[in-house]
């Protein structure tokens, strides 16, 4: 008996759910179909930019399975694209997440795994990210609030002009790690 899924997070529906080659008539179209899930995947790491770590994060499941479902997420839009398929968007086992009060994206976890859905640390999930949070210079530790929609590695730090890292994250505690190491 296969083990049941642990519902993906997700952070809403899309505004279209069908998209065709241009001339095509839909009843002549096969279609490719394209979950909810495999559209979060892209949306988290194609558009925002996220790393896989912090986009599994997002979703509540793990780096490798985020890392499979963005895979076939990317063959079944190549396939739409290049053989000229219809893209249908629905299905998957996911929960919608309600953005409010207590509202951390960093700290849901399937109940089967750990703890409960929402798992208390601290605003966003305790690591700096979310719309909160700081991007920091790894070479002279200045720090700047993040700003919502840009990656802080497209931000160049003002004192000493290298390339800024989200604090907390994955980047940051192994630049952290190699600095105690060299002392």
């Amino acid at each position: 008996m296969p083990r049941p899924f642990c519902p993906r997070r997700i952070g809403g529906f899309p505004s279209s759910s069908y998209f065709r080659p241009e001339r095509a008539h839909p009843s002549e179209l096969e279609e490719v179909i394209l979950t909810l899930d495999e559209l979060e995947a892209i949306k988290l790491a194609d558009l925002e930019g996220l790393y896989q770590e912090e986009a599994a994060e997002r979703m509540g499941i793990s780096r490798p399975t985020f890392g499979r479902i963005l895979d076939s997420a990317h063959r079944k839009v190549a396939e739409a694209i290049v053989v000229g398929k219809a893209l249908k968007i629905e299905g998957g086992t996911v929960e919608v997440e309600a953005p409010g009060p207590g509202f951390r994206p960093g700290g849901f976890r399937c109940r089967r795994r750990e703890g409960p859905m929402m798992e208390e640390r601290g605003s966003y999930g305790g690591q700096g990210r979310g719309a909160g949070g700081f991007c920091i210079c790894p070479r002279c530790g200045h720090r700047k609030p993040h700003q919502a929609g840009v990656r802080c590695m497209d931000e160049r730090c003002p004192q000493c002009g290298s390339v800024m890292v989200r604090e907390g994250s994955y980047h940051h505690r192994i630049i952290e790690e190699r600095k105690k190491g060299g002392e």
